[in-house]
């Protein structure tokens, strides 16, 4: 479809028709209803008569750019025209100063999830939609630390922490260590293997020192080895195949097109299938923009009335190739002039707080 929509962009959409378009959709966006022609006149800068916008959009239903919905005399963008739109006549509107405050007064001195949250909630917030953040994977981030915890003469509490401050715990039965003293001194030891390294790296060259201490198996580097290989494998259980940091579905109750409770049931179930989500989420990292998909483009039966935008940030902590996506999804009916910046904006403020936990980690060592 998008070679098609180039070709009609490029070569049958004049000037007349990019306005009229332009209007149309200004007008769905604002008031959730058909628009008509007299609704059309008002906002165009350079006026047309009645007749030239009527025959004007009479084109651009030829085209499968609007549509008539049932028995209204206006017409309502589709998915074509919507697409269109965005790739083509778009023009983004700068971030509001206001909004910019906002949002760094809302990461302050919080941890990195703290941050997570709060930027999903803003986008909530400020754009009606279902504001979340994809984190990076824990398998792809380097680590900082591991500690463990003496809870009782039979658990523990592992705690794992990465380059970026995000923090993994989980408790785990060991009755082999001994008391807090030696498990600091465990500590010690695994964290001179696994600082500035990847969970899946640690795990390797782990499982590579094992088998080279199958003959020490009493020593402390090899009882540290084992606690290690546990631990770390519990921590990463901890961690979701995606970790998704969604905001409060408040905002979508104020929607419309959600007034009918089936499709916001649609829309919540297909929220919860983490198998289409995490195929979505992973076509879309490998973006090095922000992009927009339509529709049928989410290819799920619950969202072809939604669109999603989103915009992906690189940590530097993470390791090549891995990263994370801040964006919103809901009505395919979106400001996408506002909201567009808006995601790209916070997904910089997110890669800027990976990093400066980063660098805060590391100038601790």
């Amino acid at each position: 479809m998008s070679e098609d929509l180039n070709t009609l962009s490029s070569n049958l959409l004049g000037d007349r028709q990019a306005r009229v378009l332009r209007a149309v959709v200004a007008a769905y966006v604002g008031g959730a209803a058909p628009v008509g022609s007299s609704t059309i006149s008002n906002l165009l800068a350079t006026p047309l008569s009645s007749a030239s916008i009527r025959n004007t959009m009479s084109e651009l239903a030829a085209f499968g750019l609007i549509e008539k919905p049932h028995s209204s005399a206006g017409r309502i963008p589709t998915e074509m025209g919507l697409r269109l739109f965005v790739d083509h006549l778009l023009q983004p509107r700068e971030v509001a100063a206001e909004q910019r405050r906002q949002l760094h007064h809302s990461f302050g001195n919080t941890d990195i999830d703290g941050a997570m949250h709060a930027v999903s909630q803003f986008l909530s917030d400020n754009t009606r939609q279902l504001g979340f953040v994809l984190m990076p994977r824990l398998e792809r981030v380097r680590l900082q630390h591991i500690s463990f915890i003496r809870l009782s003469t039979e658990r523990l509490l592992v705690v794992l922490v990465t380059r970026s401050g995000r923090t993994f715990h989980r408790e785990m039965d060991d009755r082999e260590s001994g008391a807090q003293l030696e498990l600091d001194r465990i500590a010690t030891l695994l964290n001179q293997r696994i600082a500035g390294r990847t969970l899946t790296e640690v795990r390797e060259a782990m499982a590579e020192e094992a088998l080279g201490l199958r003959n020490q198996a009493g020593s402390l580097l090899a009882r540290a080895v084992n606690l290690g290989q546990r631990g770390l494998e519990l921590a990463g259980d901890v961690a979701e195949p995606m970790d998704l940091v969604v905001a409060t579905r408040l905002a979508l109750l104020d929607q419309p097109e959600f007034n009918d409770t089936e499709r916001l049931r649609d829309l919540f179930a297909a929220m919860e299938d983490n198998e289409r989500l995490m195929s979505l989420m992973g076509g879309l990292l490998e973006s090095d923009r922000p992009s927009v998909a339509i529709g049928d483009e989410l290819e799920a039966p619950g969202l072809r009335h939604c669109a999603l935008v989103s915009a992906p940030y690189r940590a530097h902590d993470v390791d090549i190739g891995a990263q994370g996506l801040v964006g919103v999804i809901g009505p395919s009916r979106m400001d996408y002039p506002r909201i567009i910046p808006l995601v790209s904006y916070c997904s910089q403020l997110v890669a800027e707080k990976f990093n400066e936990n980063a660098t805060n980690e590391e100038m601790n060592r």
